[in-house]
């Protein structure tokens, strides 16, 4: 399985609480949905459909799987909304039990197996293995060598600080741009692959 990041990022690098204000406030953060103004239906929308069509299962962390079980089970009827209901998830916790997993089709991956776990999921068949927020797995997902794609809905706003994806251990990353979308809100969709995958 191919595992794919997907990301609402600022222009400095900012992931956090994309979605609305009491996503995650974390270190003070205070802008959070600050993503709702620059959400093009068309571009980002489309990109996100496409990601969706290509997964075979979704991977999160506990936090954004909890805001993710929280939201998707009641919109049935649209098939985005079906299709993220649907499809086998995964959620790599330390602290949640397999009593707490409310939203259909989810698996647990402890905490202190997520690794091994993951490269095993990384080395099967099937499509992709898609990653949507989930800030602190995507940084050790990108340590470890496990990303096959980043797909990053830039946004066209600073945000002064807060989570972000990438690790900071001097590790040099080449990637290569593979795609680029421009939206009419100034988002871009750029889709980016490690160099030599």
């Amino acid at each position: 399985m191919r595992i794919v990041i997907s990301e609402f990022i600022s222009l400095d690098g900012v992931v956090q609480a994309p979605g609305g204000p009491d996503e995650d406030t974390d270190g003070g953060f205070a802008h959070g949905g600050w993503s709702h103004p620059f959400f093009d239906p068309e571009v980002v929308g489309g990109a996100f459909s496409d990601a969706l069509a290509t997964a075979d299962a979704l991977l999160f962390g506990r936090r954004t799987w909890q805001t993710m079980a929280a939201a998707w089970p009641g919109r049935a009827g649209d098939p985005f909304a079906d299709r993220m209901n649907g499809i086998a998830k995964y959620v790599v916790s330390g602290t949640l039990g397999e009593g707490a997993l409310a939203w259909g089709g989810t698996t647990l991956i402890p905490g202190d197996k997520a690794v091994a776990r993951i490269r095993e999921l990384h080395g099967s068949e099937g499509g992709d293995l898609l990653v949507m927020g989930s800030p602190t797995l995507v940084r050790t997902l990108l340590s470890e060598g496990l990303v096959d794609e980043l797909r990053l809905m830039l946004m066209p706003v600073l945000l002064g600080g807060g989570k972000t994806i990438f690790p900071e251990d001097g590790v040099q990353r080449p990637l290569e741009l593979v795609s680029t979308a421009l939206g009419s809100t100034g988002v871009q969709v750029c889709t980016y692959r490690p160099v030599g995958s």
